[in-house]
């Protein structure tokens, strides 16, 4: 019996499975993935780098212009109604720019550092329409005297009311408060800090549309399309001097309609919002007049006024805040840390004090629109803006020639403001890059604070009487004045709803989704080494002001 060979066969080899493919995350394969970046590339300059002397005056001058129309809005609100007459308008005008070129001076200075004008706030509204309102009854000997101790009044509130800022900012209050700011709080408060201001935009702008829209229309077409047909050398001058160019073309377009007799037979109103010659500022403005302290007399000190004013001072606080946060972004600073917030606010209250005492008809807040041409140029020199505290003082002191620019029809300032005010609030979406935006907590805690930042305040607004009285209506007066003027103001709800929602939802469980390993480094005064250089004080002045006022 022959033994047999082993007839098993052999296992054929098994062959490895292929590989998993990779999952791709949805939408790679169609384009590429942006990091984020806490800088713009596309600045041409940036807060210490400067343009050349003649570039940065044109710039400056652009930026005085910028800031005037809320100024004469501002004062062409409020004058009337206090009793004043046209030459009283003018000397309002004038010193409220005076205080605005001493502000912006001071905070770009010593305060927050950023390349922002320091102008005249809406947020004073209620507050000074409670003062008007308290003296519309009573008997004076003419209007003019009616209208002095008004101002009088005001100016009391104000002064005492600045000390709210003071305490906020140099007690460091304002600054441990923003610690508890994230990327999911900051991106509805700069929202809301530009779309807040809609009711200055395209409303004011159709007063007067023969002349608002083509504003709108031509600006954007010789900023953004005229560059596409001219040589790339002019490319710049169309970015940052389109928006002179484009007054200057309508201005002239509105002085021929004037002068051709289109608005002879038309409404006050429109020929208040269309003709160059119905503000009268030309003719009233005096030659030369420099704005002193106590102008308009001894402040009058009131109680049930004062604290309305606080709460005014309170909201200013916060709009300035966002302001700051846009302006960081658009010069190409790192945000301001928590030190620095201190003592721009604590500076912002001495620049209100001094307003008071110059006799302001409101305090000032950090200008939205300047900060948004700090986008519209990418020029965000610091330099540059202390250079336009020379035309904002110049033309408050030379009377006429700053009543001559002042004489610009406001819907050309509002068909600015379209583009200017939109600017702000696509920054504050930017700041979302630095959180995650695919968590639903996050996306319900921007929803709820963008949609109440805006709504709340809507409310309230189109509750208020015309002459200032809200919808909070106690026995109480002060404090029916303190609430409507808070709830009335979009980035103060926004910081309102904002933080308290960020930090009682999930706070700890989501840090990282809130962004705060990317955040709480910008926060503390050594946190980030870029801080000092942004934001240290000039000439080495920290080395002799303890750190606790810095």
């Amino acid at each position: 019996m022959v033994e047999t060979a082993n007839t098993q066969q052999p296992h054929p080899a098994q062959v490895a499975p292929p590989p998993p493919r990779p999952v791709v995350p949805l939408g790679a394969a169609r384009g590429p993935a942006f990091p984020p970046t806490e800088q713009f590339q596309q600045l041409h300059y940036c807060i210490h780098s400067n343009p050349i002397w003649p570039i940065a005056f044109l710039l400056a001058f652009q930026h005085y212009i910028v800031m005037l129309g809320t100024i004469v809005l501002i004062a062409s609100t409020f004058v009337p109604r206090m009793g004043g007459d046209h030459g009283d308008k003018a000397r309002v005008i004038q010193t409220l720019l005076f205080m605005a070129g001493l502000n912006t001076l001071l905070q770009t200075c010593f305060g927050s550092r950023l390349p922002t004008v320091m102008s005249a706030s809406f947020a004073f509204t209620l507050p000074v329409l409670s003062i008007i309102n308290d003296y519309s009854d009573r008997v004076f000997p003419n209007e003019h005297e009616r209208f002095v101790y008004t101002v009088r009044t005001i100016q009391g509130s104000l002064i005492v009311s600045s000390f709210v800022n003071i305490l906020l900012g140099f007690s460091r209050a304002w600054g441990n408060f923003t610690k508890f700011f994230s990327p999911i709080v900051i991106v509805p408060v700069v929202c809301v800090v530009g779309l807040g201001l809609f009711t200055r935009g395209f409303p004011l702008l159709a007063n007067c549309v023969e002349i608002g829209l083509p504003m709108l229309i031509l600006l954007v077409l010789s900023q953004q399309y005229l560059k596409r047909i001219i040589p790339p050398i002019a490319h710049h001058i169309c970015e940052r001097f389109a928006l002179l160019f484009c007054i200057g073309l309508i201005w002239a377009f509105a002085a021929i309609l004037t002068a051709a007799g289109a608005y002879n037979n038309v409404g006050e109103q429109t020929k208040m919002s269309c003709r160059i010659d119905r503000s009268f500022l030309m003719s009233s403005a005096p030659w030369i007049k420099v704005p002193y302290p106590f102008q308009w007399g001894t402040p009058i000190f009131r109680a049930s006024h004062v604290f309305g004013m606080m709460g005014a001072a309170l909201v200013t606080s916060a709009e300035s805040t966002g302001t700051f946060f846009a302006a960081a972004r658009l010069s190409g600073a790192t945000p301001p840390p928590a030190h620095v917030l201190s003592r721009s606010i604590g500076l912002q209250g001495i620049g209100m004090l001094l307003e008071g005492i110059f006799g302001a008809v409101v305090g000032s807040t950090a200008s939205v629109e300047n900060v948004g041409l700090l986008g519209v140029t990418r020029i965000g020199s610091r330099r540059v803006v202390q250079i336009s505290t020379f035309f904002m003082i110049f033309f408050s002191i030379f009377g006429k020639f700053g009543a001559f620019f002042a004489s610009i029809p406001l819907p050309i300032f509002a068909a600015i403001y379209c583009v200017l005010f939109g600017i702000v609030a696509a920054i504050g979406i930017s700041f979302i890059q630095f959180a995650n935006n695919n968590s639903l907590r996050n996306i319900y805690i921007l929803g709820l604070s963008l949609f109440l930042g805006i709504s709340i305040p809507q409310y309230f607004v189109m509750n208020t009487t015309p002459d200032g009285r809200g919808p909070v209506r106690t026995e109480g007066g002060w404090f029916d004045d303190i609430l409507n003027t808070i709830f009335s103001s979009p980035p103060t709800v926004a910081i309102i709803v904002g933080t308290l929602l960020d930090n009682t939802i999930e706070a700890k469980h989501a840090v990282n989704d809130r962004g705060v390993p990317w955040w709480r480094p910008f926060q503390n005064r050594k946190g980030d080494a870029r801080s000092d250089e942004f934001y240290s004080l000039p000439l080495r002045i920290n080395e002799y002001i303890p750190s606790r006022f810095l």
